[in-house]
């Protein structure tokens, strides 16, 4: 495997219009990736990577997976879009499925989770306007979160980097440190109409809510008649080793939102939810243009049906094990971690001493060795590899790694 390819001059043109034409809202790579298959990739210089990534944890079956294809062409060949004002059987029997998988009794489909949450939002609100006094509206979400990229997802957020210089910001969320009982016990009130938290806070860097609080949130929920939402866009999708990272606590929320995996590749969102708090909707109140597109479900479907088999989840939970694993081994060799954490195949690796700080350069020193991996946060490695990675992948992608581990040379 050659990886000191010099770039071609369509790669080099094609980056060049790229940062011509783009709003200057990333920073990728200067390669441009041409085809996957599996846990692979290769760029149009044809050099390989393993993906670690997953594309955000999005395509959580990696790349050209035959049930999915043979999903995306024969709904293609049939009906591609009609809008919501008219029914789809792909939409209708995805819904059906979720339903019969989950505590939920009802599905909103969007096209991504920052309108997933947009929804649960409005649904906590619009439930609270239906039954209690009008200044019940604010919504507790913790330090480290991340919701979205609209200006009230971004509001929820609690993360101040992604909030600078969009404010006015949508009113009524109070923030809080995760697991932290005293702090939302103090933040709780009888004008709190819902708790929004991710079961594994992912862009805030791995950062796992305690079962316990999870719990305690479910009592003060039902205490000040709040919603409990559990944002799992990012450790939803079998992604833990189980369906729904909910299923490893005692506790159902009220709301849950879906994106990313759900979609198998596709942009599709999700909101369930039960018909209690599905009641306070009628016609007009919300919707979503490509929301439920058939070809998006009937890919989805495809993607629920292998991810939640006891095969991929099984996988799921013996290769997160590995990962660690030989992090942990990794670490014993070049101390680079101050912990390693996280659940099934969603981990993160927290850098420390003369590593702190040198994410992004870690993470360029991977793609030089043919391994994608990613940054959570300012000082945490992610790594959210397809659920059904193989063996042979998930270690020639953690031999690069660590061969890019070897590489490095910060000096304290």
């Amino acid at each position: 495997m050659s990886l000191e390819t010099p770039s071609s001059s369509m790669t080099h043109d094609l980056v060049a219009k790229g940062e011509k034409y783009y709003l200057p809202v990333y920073s990728p790579q200067k390669f441009i990736l041409s085809h996957g298959r599996g846990s692979r990739l290769w760029d149009t210089d044809g050099r390989e990577y393993i993906d670690m990534s997953a594309g955000i944890s999005v395509n959580s079956l990696g790349h050209q997976h035959p049930e999915l294809v043979a999903a995306f062409k024969e709904q293609g060949e049939k009906l591609w879009h009609i809008s919501n004002l008219y029914y789809s059987e792909p939409a209708i029997r995805l819904a059906e499925e979720l339903v019969s998988l989950s505590f939920a009794e009802r599905v909103f489909f969007a096209n991504s989770g920052a309108e997933a949450n947009e929804a649960a939002i409005k649904i906590a609100r619009k439930y609270a306007s239906a039954h209690f006094a009008e200044d019940k509206r604010e919504i507790i979400t913790f330090q480290g979160s991340f919701h979205g990229r609209t200006i009230t997802t971004v509001s929820a957020t609690a993360q101040p980097k992604y909030q600078k210089g969009f404010a006015p910001l949508t009113g009524g969320f109070v923030y809080c440190n995760l697991n932290d009982r005293n702090a939302v016990d103090q933040a709780i009130s009888e004008k709190t109409c819902a708790v929004l938290i991710e079961p594994i806070q992912g862009e805030g860097g791995i950062n796992i809510s305690d079962l316990q609080f999870l719990e305690h949130l479910r009592q003060l929920c039902d205490q000040y008649k709040a919603l409990l939402i559990f944002d799992e866009i990012q450790c939803g999708m079998g992604r833990t080793g189980k369906l729904f990272a909910y299923e490893w606590t005692t506790v159902i929320p009220d709301i849950m939102t879906l994106a990313k995996a759900l979609g198998g590749g596709l942009p599709l969102g999700a909101v369930l939810t039960t018909n209690q708090f599905a009641s306070v909707f009628s016609p007009g109140d919300h919707g979503s243009t490509f929301g439920g597109n058939p070809v998006m479900c009937a890919v989805a479907r495809a993607a629920l049906k292998v991810i939640n088999s006891r095969e991929t989840l099984k996988n799921v939970e013996k290769q997160g094990a590995t990962l660690k694993a030989r992090l942990q081994e990794m670490n014993k060799k070049y101390d680079m971690f101050s912990e390693i954490r996280g659940q099934g195949l969603i981990v993160g690796a927290e850098l420390k001493g003369r590593f702190l700080n040198h994410a992004p350069e870690i993470n360029h020193a991977c793609h030089q060795q043919g391994v994608m991996i990613l940054q959570a946060g300012k000082n945490v490695l992610r790594f959210l590899p397809p659920l059904n990675i193989s063996d042979e992948e998930l270690n020639t992608g953690l031999e690069r790694m660590e061969q890019a581990f070897s590489t490095l040379n910060f000096q304290e």
